[in-house]
């Protein structure tokens, strides 16, 4: 399901201290690559073992560890640490995902959904630097958008009104927005963010593209 991270800002409402915009955008980028190879390689070594429930745990400790990364936002080691952490759970949780992907589809669909969202990323991120896109004043009215996403994903689990692949679109449309916004704090400096804020905000955007993608590319082979 569907679920984002909305960073805040540091304690007492100081921002955190000015980084050189390329220097900002080398460390947010470094960080969140590493998270998702952690990701990649915890979803890799427990696909074969982690049950549903087993990742339904891991990912509810996450959401804890998110609460925990914002709560230390003002010691950055401790916030790293506890950031990597939880993509290391992030891939415990999407393991059994991945693993039926696997089994139903083989590689192919799950390497396509990679590299389909890293080349995503890379795109939305040259569109807001080479244009100057900025789509922060519509925050507010996609995190509802999400808030409604959410709520209609509970709902569709105990009434099944809505196809996979339709509300896999709306969460690719969504968090792809959310990319552009990420993208233009980012290139305006952070807006007092630090890079491992802005690194888990960035990273759960790739998480819930890749995952739409992964829904809507084995959607694709089933119905071949």
């Amino acid at each position: 399901m569907a679920y984002r991270f909305q960073p805040q800002t540091p304690y007492g409402g100081q921002l955190a201290p000015a980084i050189p915009t390329q220097s900002l955008l080398a460390q947010v980028l470094g960080i969140t690559a590493l998270g998702l190879c952690v990701t990649a390689l915890s979803a890799w070594l427990s696909q074969d073992f982690v049950t549903p429930g087993m990742g339904l745990v891991a990912m509810i400790v996450g959401f804890i560890l998110l609460i925990a990364i914002n709560a230390t936002r003002a010691n950055e080691g401790l916030s790293l640490l506890l950031f990597y952490a939880f993509t290391f759970l992030e891939g415990v949780g999407i393991a059994p995902v991945i693993g039926q992907y696997l089994r139903a589809f083989g590689p192919d669909v799950v390497v396509n959904a990679a590299l389909t969202t890293g080349l995503g990323m890379f795109a939305l991120a040259a569109i807001v630097y080479a244009t100057g896109l900025d789509l922060r004043r519509f925050q507010g009215i996609f995190l509802i958008a999400l808030l409604g996403l959410i709520v209609l994903g509970i709902v569709s689990i105990f009434v099944r009104f809505i196809h996979p692949e339709t509300y896999a679109w709306l969460t690719l449309v969504i968090f792809s927005g959310l990319v552009l916004i990420d993208f233009a704090r980012l290139r305006a400096g952070g807006n007092g963010l630090s890079p491992v804020l802005m690194a888990t905000s960035i990273y759960l955007d790739a998480i819930n593209i890749f995952l739409a993608l992964l829904q809507i590319f084995g959607g694709r082979r089933s119905s071949d």
